[in-house]
């Protein structure tokens, strides 16, 4: 970050100690640390957050990818089967969803009828 070598902080030490006198010396420095102590706690914070938005944006942009790899899976997987027309053999086997639903619901109607019981004719004659 700085490149502060010794000679340089001898020299700021010195004019510090000419300027504040040994009275009040030991209390600026105590104060620069604490404010220097915060400076570097909210710089590293701020590095934290920013090192996980990059995370997030690089986990949406790979998300992007796969789900745009998928959807293109999907749509191939899918095209054969809209390429088979109606006049294809094999939709010519298959049978519709609609005629499944229609003959399981008339197999249920004919099982809910039930049959009319005949009379006993001979008690009756």
């Amino acid at each position: 970050m700085f490149d502060i070598g010794f000679a340089e902080i001898l020299i700021v030490a010195i004019v510090a100690l000419v300027v504040l006198g040994p009275e009040k010396l030991p209390t600026a420095i105590r104060t620069v640390g604490l404010w220097v102590g915060r400076i570097r706690r909210t710089v590293g914070s701020i590095q934290a957050e920013i090192s996980q938005e990059l995370k997030i944006d690089e986990l949406k942009r790979t998300t992007a990818i796969k789900k745009e790899e998928l959807d293109k899976e999907l749509s191939d997987m899918q095209q054969p089967f809209d390429i088979l027309g109606e006049n294809s053999p094999i939709a010519a086997k298959t049978t519709p969803v609609e005629e499944l639903q229609a003959q399981a619901d008339d197999a249920q109607k004919a099982k809910d009828v039930q049959p009319v019981e005949e009379t006993d004719k001979v008690g009756k004659s």
